[in-house]
């Protein structure tokens, strides 16, 4: 390629890095977490209700309108938003922000979960049936019948179908094949195992995702706890010590200490609050989607049980990474990324053939587990904004289009597809975010009618 081309292409990439970068600025994180923390005072701290949500989850008989369970419904939401960012993302800031960012992290965690409340009541509510009884829902939904603004739905909807191909398709594709030739797996090959599963996955629809995603999730999601409790344990004498660590360092900084170059207490409230939004996507206005095929009684009802999405993923999965990779004491360690200060970490065990250790294999086993099941969750998404614009008959050309980013993704260089990913998911946020601020007082209605005023026979 020419020298002027290179010149435009390299101007382009920076163009879109500094876009990104305003976008997801302080103004967004402070919008999100402001959200969060005005539905939760208007919810009356409707955090305290998740023990409810969690039993709620684990019943699968069919109790309304929907095409899928509750649990059905949750599961899929957690295996678009449990990934990378759990793991390799909680390292990342712990080495920005200092043991500190672990405890900004949890909290913008436990203050998202009225964030995802809401916007999953918004969406059940003005959810939409066809005469087939398949359910179509999501903000853009919420956006025309709620607000009577359809215009900003279509937005919406055409944000969320381009972020997909880049946060939930291409991007994650990617780091499997990046990971699996470590293990000398050539790109290609993965990329077409890859394809080949997520099209026999996909073509069956929310009914075929959501049982796959049953059966990975929990799987996944015991054996990685598993892992972290493991080596919790194995060196349960430090853990009072970092659990002191990490809240004086929340309102402290952290000094330098060995390779660590030191963080203040701003830097771990950055990095802290930015990772745990990015984590749990409470106000990004994905989740809500799959919420709406959920067969459920009342929308206060399946709120409940999205609600607990963000519990598990932020609450608990990202504080046991984090836990863990404070306790190992390699964030200390001179120039560990997330990656690597994330494998350091979880470096224990006997020896396995091809992973190093015991420890290694489960955290790289538990990574393809995510990033595969976050494909499949985010290839819903994608699907129902296109069929918003685009009407039924775009879904299966959608699928096509969504399996061939899955092989260019494992092959191609993807440097400035994170940036403009990130984009179009701060362009989600922003209609989202204006529908949960101007209808919280149907939140509220909602809630006062089925939960606060109410024995429990109502929801």
């Amino acid at each position: 390629m020419n020298e002027p081309a290179n010149t435009i292409l390299s101007n382009i990439r920076e163009s879109i890095d500094a876009l990104s970068g305003f976008m997801w600025g302080p103004w967004m994180l402070v919008l999100l977490v402001g959200t969060h923390v005005f539905l939760t005072i208007r919810l009356r701290g409707i955090q305290r209700f998740v023990p409810r949500g969690i039993r709620l989850s684990l019943q699968r008989s069919r109790e309304g309108d929907g095409e899928i369970s509750h649990y059905g419904a949750l599961v899929t939401a957690l295996a678009a938003t449990v990934g990378t960012g759990n793991i390799v993302g909680v390292s990342t800031a712990i080495v920005g922000g200092g043991p500190g960012a672990v405890f900004w992290m949890w909290i913008t965690g436990v203050l998202g979960i009225a964030t995802k409340y809401g916007e999953a009541l918004l969406s059940v509510k003005y959810r939409v049936v066809d005469a087939e009884g398949r359910v179509s829902g999501g903000p853009m939904y919420v956006l025309e019948r709620g607000l009577g603004l359809r215009w900003l739905g279509m937005l919406f909807a055409l944000f969320t179908a381009v972020a997909a191909f880049g946060i939930g398709n291409m991007t994650q594709a990617n780091s499997i094949s990046n990971m699996l030739k470590l293990h000398d797996v050539s790109p290609a090959v993965s990329g077409l195992v890859m394809a080949i599963l997520v099209a026999i996955v996909i073509i069956g629809g929310i009914r075929s995702i959501a049982r796959v995603c049953e059966l990975l999730v929990p799987l996944m999601g015991i054996v990685y706890a598993t892992g972290c409790l493991v080596l919790l344990v194995m060196h349960v004498e430090r853990l009072p010590d970092t659990i002191r660590l990490i809240f004086e360092s929340a309102f402290s900084g952290h000094a330098v200490a060995g390779g660590f170059a030191g963080a203040t207490i701003k830097e771990a409230m950055r990095y802290g609050v930015a990772r745990g939004l990015f984590s749990n996507e409470s106000g990004l206005g994905s989740a809500p989607i799959v919420a709406a095929a959920a067969q459920t009684r009342t929308a206060v009802r399946q709120a409940l049980v999205s609600a607990t999405g963000t519990f598990w993923d932020t609450v608990v999965i990202c504080l046991m990474t984090g836990l863990v990779v404070v306790n190992s004491g390699e964030w200390t360690t001179h120039g560990l990324d997330g990656a690597h200060l994330t494998n350091a970490a979880f470096n224990f065990g006997v020896p396995v053939p091809g992973f190093g250790r015991l420890g290694t294999a489960i955290l790289t086993i538990g990574m393809l587990t995510f990033v595969f099941s976050t494909i499949l969750g985010w290839s819903y998404y994608g699907e129902k904004a296109c069929e918003y614009l685009l009407g039924s008959r775009a879904i299966f050309p959608y699928r096509l289009l969504w399996v061939g980013a899955v092989m260019l993704g494992s092959v191609a260089e993807l440097n400035t597809v994170w940036a403009f990913s990130d984009i179009a998911n701060a362009l989600m946020a922003l209609p989202n975010l204006l529908s949960l601020l101007l209808l919280s007082g149907v939140i509220v209605q909602e809630t006062r009618e089925h939960l606060w005023n109410t024995d429990g026979t109502n929801l």
